[in-house]
């Protein structure tokens, strides 16, 4: 007798469960969008959107004995889950794996590949013609996103606002005195250690001039503005406790097995992966990869008749690749003696060349370009 693994959310992680499954059980999987979308590329494609098909996977191709449904789960209990349509999916086995939201562009807010490519076509006209650019926050997604800009279009004025003190705190001297190297290379502006005084008072992503005044006084005029802030956890359809308790901060608690934690119990046929868990890393489309891959050892071996043995520990250092363009950028990789500082060359071999186009195409089939 066949077994139904229902997986809810087609990111990084779940579109991985979803496919190391599908010939082992009927798999289910459940997002609004019709297609598996590599959010590491978004930024490239806002820029060259010639080549932003590169990023989007369709599913009906990603999965070939699986099954899609288009719609949001709005409810989870223990035997499975109910959709904003208000049909019922029954489930042996659910992964949870609905990641987190970010703003536009570094996350789409379309569902389909054609709405979502409209929206950048029309992004990258408003951004082609704007000569300065300012970026609030100087994160991983700020700084990706100057570099994106600036290769396309060296003679911008780009400029990264964040009120913090230093750029990727937590990460080796080393990493960011090269980030600082390879930002004045590159002419990216950066204003640390100041905010904004008043909220802008034009929309992002769209062409219009505006002045911004910083909490220290100086004013920086741009014709662009984007934000590169404020990761939120996509669990409210979690609210209802019918499952399991939140987090105070909005996440799921799992067991080393990625095991969700009931209320008073732990669910040994319920899994959660990604953003969504409470796992002590940060949160990248690595690490949930590395979940995808303990969950769908774990699903196997109860598949079987066994039990889930399989562990997932956070590494003890952390780790980063920030691509600026497809030939500058800094690294971080963890080594049995401590995490090291890798140069350009190696961020755009393993990263910034196709930011990681090559290895979905291998693992989900043709992208939609």
């Amino acid at each position: 007798m066949s077994r139904t693994v229902v997986v809810v959310g087609g990111g990084y992680g779940g579109t991985a469960v979803a496919k190391a499954l599908e010939l082992v059980a009927d798999v289910v999987l459940i997002d609004p969008r019709d297609a598996f979308v590599n959010v590491a590329g978004a930024l490239r494609a806002l820029v060259r959107p010639e080549w932003a098909g590169n990023i989007f996977f369709p599913f009906d191709t990603v999965l070939t004995r699986g099954t899609v449904i288009r719609d949001r789960v709005v409810s989870v209990d223990s035997g499975g889950v109910t959709l904003a349509s208000g049909q019922r999916v029954a489930a042996d086995y659910l992964v949870l794996a609905t990641g987190s939201s970010y703003a536009y562009p570094a996350r789409l807010n379309a569902d389909s590949i054609d709405a979502a490519l409209d929206d950048l076509r029309q992004t990258n006209k408003e951004l082609a013609s704007a000569g300065r650019v300012l970026i609030l926050g100087a994160g991983p997604v700020g700084l990706e996103l100057a570099g994106e800009i600036k290769e396309v279009w060296p003679d911008k004025l780009v400029t990264l606002v964040d009120p913090a003190e230093q750029l990727l705190p937590g990460f080796t001297p080393e990493m960011r005195d090269d980030l600082h190297r390879q930002l004045d290379e590159l002419g990216i502006q950066v204003r640390l250690g100041t905010s904004l005084a008043a909220p802008l008072t034009t929309d992002a992503n769209r062409a219009a001039t505006v002045t911004a005044t910083t909490t220290d006084g100086d004013e920086i005029t741009a014709d662009i503005w984007f934000r590169a802030f404020g990761l939120r956890t996509n669990s409210a359809y979690l609210g209802d406790g019918r499952l399991t308790t939140l987090t105070p901060r909005g996440q799921v608690a799992v067991t080393e097995t990625l095991n969700v934690r009931g209320s008073g119990d732990i669910l040994e046929h319920v899994y959660a992966i990604g953003d969504l868990t409470d796992v002590t890393e940060d949160k990248m489309a690595a690490y949930a990869l590395q979940h995808a891959e303990v969950v769908a050892r774990n699903i196997t071996a109860q598949l079987g008749g066994g039990q889930p043995t399989a562990t997932y520990q956070p590494m003890p250092h952390p780790m980063i690749l920030i691509p600026l363009g497809s030939r500058h950028g800094v690294g971080q990789l963890p080594m049995p003696d401590g995490p090291a500082v890798v140069p350009a060359a190696t961020v755009a071999e393993y990263k910034g060349v196709d930011l990681f186009t090559g290895r979905f195409t291998e693992q989900f089939g043709p992208t939609a370009a």
